[in-house]
């Protein structure tokens, strides 16, 4: 996730000259979508002149100071959210290519960047930057001059038809300075519509002090801005329309996408995260690559035990992916609290491989396991979230989340995205160690792919689950129950709720109940329960359904968390929450996000500020 903005006015308006204004102005309302870099480029006089540093967009604005930048009427600015290359200056965007002619800002990920690299090496380009956008930038320059006769709008387009994966581009070419054209696959962009001014940007945040008007660009479109039209067509050229409207959110509102929180908002983008966390993963012959893990396959070969390192939300996430790499793998995994780990004298060699989990990268607790770890001579890979952190740069290999900025205190999207990076990871060694055939690995694809759009049905379900939280907002205390994968999830849905509602909770394994926990059940208890599928090959769905009718019998209010078509509960449960149809294992990536929603909502109807809950820190960098 990256923000992006653009800005085309009129000489003699009354933002004249102000461009760069503009798109500062812009930035600052989309920092929130990256924070690793920021830049900018003005066009005046036939002439590209920009300005990039890595850091927040105050650092691209001393820079500015430092040198500043000429008055111009057309402009375009980038905040990174560092995906393919670390948080540099040279990774920052804009990409200025063509001998200074054409620059270029852009937000997702090329998945065919290594072939299109090779294939521009091969015709004599050089390349500055480890980013696949220098590569799609090189791409639209070679297509612009040889193939679309100095025509920018049929050169994105052409450009465009060859790039894989999601993306969002914008471009200016010092030959059209009155002009911005942009392009957009699965991937945010909205046009501003002003009066004698256009502008373009990530969501509307980007644009909001200066217009209400905005249009939607559809998926797989192209549009031409200028300070008094737009154009829009499809990558074929064909003529297309997007969908207009009227922004009525302030822009405090605006940067969180109109949800009141910023928490909402990352709930709603986890479809997004968890496919952009799978996207590129697949070389030509459909066989899983990961292209970060520097590791030697021998090694990996070797490996007889796996340890998982994190803490809070990001151990539960542990706990969710060690069924799948045991299963998968055959390889005995641990789940350690990353604070204990290092204090017990943990049994580590060479042959073991440790997994660290974290969000930022720079949880103190997690960065001293891994030491100790690497002391020991274990390898480590770390799942992380953010590109250049502490704990990627510490490990011997990486796999990124590609979640985006999580600003929120309390953890969703992050969650979700851990899981399915752990996934591949399980599927990969998998793979590599010869436990499971090629056509096997293939179908657990096939199956996270269609995760984002059955996460996002659950999503649009989502008033139910509120409304349960209002009425339950009461409430002294909340259980949950779970088996196998629903076990964790048990654990991190009871975790929300203490972090954000400040309620007391517990989560239990199901099968615990009757050895103690049972004790709690009272009338008006309310008790939710992660049901397995009753498609299973074992007997635990029939084991939780008797776990809701014990609970059930003395009293409690019981939630149950059901696949669609489970009519079992039905005569159980006092409310069900459905969720579609999934493999066991993929099961918690849908299971977990009512969850979400019900503790947001039961801390909204508090008033408790559910971005900032009290006590507690983004990112826990001491011990």
């Amino acid at each position: 996730m990256c923000g992006i903005v653009g800005y085309i006015g009129q000489a003699g308006e009354s933002r004249d000259y102000f461009a760069l204004n503009v798109v500062l102005e812009g930035l600052r309302r989309l920092e929130y979508r990256g924070y690793d870099s920021a830049g900018v480029a003005v066009l005046t006089d036939g002439e590209i002149s920009f300005r990039k540093k890595a850091g927040k967009v105050a650092s691209l604005e001393q820079e500015i100071e430092r040198a500043p930048l000429p008055d111009a009427i057309l402009g375009i600015g980038h905040t990174r959210w560092a995906t393919h290359g670390g948080p540099t200056d040279a990774n920052a965007h804009p990409h200025v290519v063509d001998n200074g002619r054409l620059a270029v800002v852009h937000n997702g990920i090329i998945e065919n960047f290594s072939e299109l690299r090779a294939e521009l090496s091969a015709k004599g380009y050089t390349f500055v930057s480890e980013t696949d956008t220098e590569v799609a930038a090189t791409l639209l320059g070679e297509i612009y001059n040889n193939e679309a006769e100095g025509d920018l709008t049929r050169a994105v387009q052409l450009t465009a038809q060859r790039l894989e994966g999601a993306f969002t581009i914008l471009a200016i070419q010092a030959d059209h300075g009155d002009r911005i054209v942009a392009a957009r696959r699965n991937s945010p962009l909205v046009i501003g519509v002003g009066e004698g001014e256009n502008f373009l940007g990530s969501d509307v945040s980007g644009f909001i002090d200066y217009t209400r008007k905005a249009v939607e660009l559809g998926n797989d479109q192209v549009v031409t801005i200028t300070a008094t039209d737009y154009t829009i067509t499809n990558f074929d050229g064909t003529p297309a329309s997007g969908k207009p409207f009227d922004i009525e959110w302030d822009a405090a509102a605006a940067e969180k996408g109109g949800f009141d929180s910023f928490m909402d908002k990352e709930i709603h983008d986890q479809p997004a995260a968890v496919r952009d966390t799978l996207m590129g993963r697949l070389d030509e012959d459909g066989k899983l690559v990961l292209d970060e893990l520097h590791i030697d396959e021998a090694i990996l070969r070797s490996v007889d035990k796996i340890i998982v390192v994190a803490c809070g939300t990001a151990a539960y996430a542990g706990q969710v992916a060690r069924y799948a790499i045991e299963h998968w793998c055959r390889i005995p995994t641990e789940v350690e609290l990353a604070h204990e780990f290092r204090y017990r004298d943990p049994i580590v060699n060479e042959k073991t491989l440790v997994v660290a989990l974290s969000q930022s990268g720079e949880t103190m607790d997690t960065l001293m396991a891994v030491r100790h770890a690497r002391e020991q001579g274990a390898k480590v890979i770390a799942i992380c979230n953010t590109v250049g952190s502490t704990l990627p740069r510490e490990a011997d290999a990486s796999i990124y989340t590609y979640a985006g900025p999580e600003i929120a205190v309390a953890s969703t999207k992050a969650f979700l995205a851990q899981i399915t990076a752990s996934y591949l990871l399980g599927l990969y060694l998998a793979q590599l160690r010869g436990n499971m055939f090629s056509d096997e690995v293939t179908g657990i694809l096939e199956s996270l792919r269609q995760m984002p759009e059955k996460i996002q049905t659950v999503i649009d379900h989502e008033d139910q689950v509120k409304k349960l939280g209002q009425d339950l907002a009461n409430s002294d205390s909340v259980l949950f129950l779970g088996r196998h994968v629903g076990f964790p999830v048990a654990l991190e849905g009871a975790l929300k709720l203490k972090e954000i509602a400040y309620l007391h909770a517990e989560g239990f394994a199901a099968g615990e109940l009757k050895h103690g926990p049972i004790a709690l059940i009272e009338d008006g208890q309310p008790v939710f329960v992660i049901v397995p599928s009753p498609r299973g090959r074992d007997s635990l769905h029939s084991k939780v359904v008797s776990n809701i009718q014990e609970v059930r019998a003395r009293g409690a209010i019981t939630i149950a968390i059901a696949e669609e078509g489970d009519e079992a509960v039905n005569a159980y449960a006092n409310f069900v929450i459905r969720i579609p149809q999934a493999p066991t294992l993929m099961q918690p990536l849908l299971s977990t996000v009512p969850l979400q929603i019900f503790a947001c909502a039961v801390a909204t109807a508090k008033g408790y500020d559910v971005d900032q809950p009290r006590n507690l820190a983004k990112s826990v960098t001491v011990e």
